[in-house]
């Protein structure tokens, strides 16, 4: 039950700081402690996969490491899958960190959509992340466990709308379904290639995996850009 306001000397009552519907503090505090909890959540758990070479690790171990109860788990994510599909996207979140600087680039010669994102994936050390996401995912062999596929295409689906959403920002009078169809057949893309890389490499981060990286992603680049009515 909240505490009677406090009356000023004129006789009109004090606004209720904890409910004042104009300011909201109560609102503001709720919403903060809940982004508090939400990053404590998704930290531990990128700390226990790092750890444990893995997601190998229970709610009650990411209750305990985030400095939770269990329940606040599972009022912001419905499995522990989500909290690691979170994590897999602030690895790769960089891709659309990338694109967004590129923004303010003096001079840029990037005038198309398909310019803008292949700079931006070309741009990016994408072979770091996915090597990292190799081992927190538990992928030991060269081919990846269903599991291990469903988290990976999980995560690139979220990264392709935050890619979208950020191109058709920079590219307002291009049509969204164009950037739409440009963005999921680039992504699509990678998952071929990342499946391509994972068995070649074994998902390793040196100079001879980047290599094999940055080839193969250039002939996705390659082939996107020239179709597929003929052969590139």
């Amino acid at each position: 039950m909240p505490l009677p306001s406090a009356t000023e000397p004129s006789g009109v009552p004090a606004p209720d700081l904890a409910t004042d519907p104009a300011t909201g503090p109560a609102t503001d505090r709720r919403a903060a402690l809940r982004a508090r909890h939400r990053r404590a959540i998704v930290d531990a758990a990128a700390s226990l996969m790092e750890e444990n070479g893995g997601a190998r690790f229970t709610v009650d171990d990411l209750a305990a490491r985030a400095d939770v109860a269990r329940r606040t788990i599972f009022n912001h994510f419905a499995s522990l899958d989500d909290v690691v599909v979170e994590v897999c996207e602030d690895v790769l979140g960089t891709v659309v960190d990338a694109l967004g600087a590129s923004a303010a680039d003096p001079g840029t010669d990037r005038t198309t959509p398909l310019d803008d994102v292949t700079a931006a994936l070309r741009g990016t050390d994408l072979v770091g992340p996915m090597a990292y996401l190799t081992r927190a995912l538990g992928g030991t062999a060269t081919e990846p466990t269903p599991r291990v596929t469903t988290m990976v295409v999980r995560t690139f689906t979220h990264l392709a709308e935050r890619l979208v959403a950020e191109t058709t920002r920079r590219h307002p009078d291009v049509d969204p379904l164009e950037i739409e169809m440009l963005v999921g057949a680039l992504m699509a893309g990678v998952l071929v290639i990342q499946r391509r890389w994972w068995a070649a490499t074994g998902a390793t981060d040196d100079d001879a995996s980047r290599r094999v990286w940055a080839d193969l992603l250039d002939r996705l680049v390659d082939r996107v850009r020239a179709g597929w009515a003929s052969p590139a």
